[in-house]
Formats: structure tokens, C-alpha cells, sequence
């Protein structure tokens, strides 16, 4: 199964903290519809723009991997409405590009230019809801 066109089911609840941990971290049916709709809306476009492998590093977190990592109470990754991305990874753009892209074309409750230096994030968290989305650019040092 698959959450969208680039993003296996699998992949969306992957995690090396709950794997060492013996977390399970499968998201229950009720955040499917969610996580479907963030990788319609952020993820998707975000990959056919720039058309290169853009790695999920974090997607849904069960309550307890959340804890683990020191996520916030309200993290919407409990929820599946967030996730962060890593271009770096497989190289050919930046998280930079990505986020300055995302900030322009997309609409989405927050995005957040997570760790890195002034040059490019560390990672791209971006996240949006059903309803209520506030376009929130957060960048976090």
C-alpha cells in the first residue's frame, strides 16, 4: 500500500529509534486519511517540481516514539497531518531549495527550516491539516 505516488506505507512509519526501542510505530487506519492528504498537498508537488528522490525521514510517530525523540505534546506527526524531508540525502538539490520553494507554492500549516546553518536546513518539516492551515514559517536554529 501506498500513501501517495512516492511514498510507501512502510516508509511512513519507518523509524531507527522505535526499531531499537521495539516501539511499534504502524499508524492506526484513522491517521491514514491525513497522512494521504499531507503528501498529496506538500510532499507530492514538492517531488514532480523538482523531479529527484527526496528522502521521509520522520512521518507518523506513535505517542510513545514521539515521546522517545522529544517531540512536542501537540506534535502533528501523532497526528500523520506532518513530516520531514531530507533532499541532501541523495543529492542534485538542497533542503534550501525545497524550503524556499514550499514557502512560495504551497500552501500548509507550518514549515520549518529545522537545525542546519544559514546556508540550508538540516531537514524540512512540513505539515498541513484538513482545515486551519496558517501558513506558519517557523525556522528553528
Amino acid at each position: 500500500m501506498n500513501i501517495s505516488e512516492h511514498i510507501t506505507l512502510a516508509e511512513s512509519y519507518k523509524s531507527q529509534i522505535a526499531e531499537r526501542y521495539g516501539i511499534s510505530n504502524i499508524p492506526p487506519k484513522e491517521v491514514l486519511p491525513a497522512m494521504k492528504l499531507v503528501a498529496e498537498m506538500c510532499f507530492e508537488p514538492i517531488r514532480k517540481h523538482f523531479g529527484v528522490p527526496i528522502a521521509v525521514t520522520s512521518f507518523y510517530r506513535c505517542e510513545e516514539l514521539n515521546k522517545k525523540v522529544g517531540g512536542s505534546k501537540t506534535s502533528q506527526h501523532v497526528k500523520g497531518e506532518a513530516m520531514d524531508i531530507d533532499a541532501d540525502i541523495f543529492g542534485g538539490i538542497t533542503n534550501r531549495q525545497i524550503f524556499e520553494w514550499a514557502k512560495y507554492n504551497l500552501k500548509f500549516d507550518q514549515l520549518i527550516y529545522e537545525y542546519g546553518d544559514v546556508n540550508n536546513p538540516a531537514w524540512v518539516h512540513i505539515s498541513y491539516k484538513k482545515t486551519g492551515n496558517r501558513n506558519q514559517v517557523i525556522k528553528v536554529p
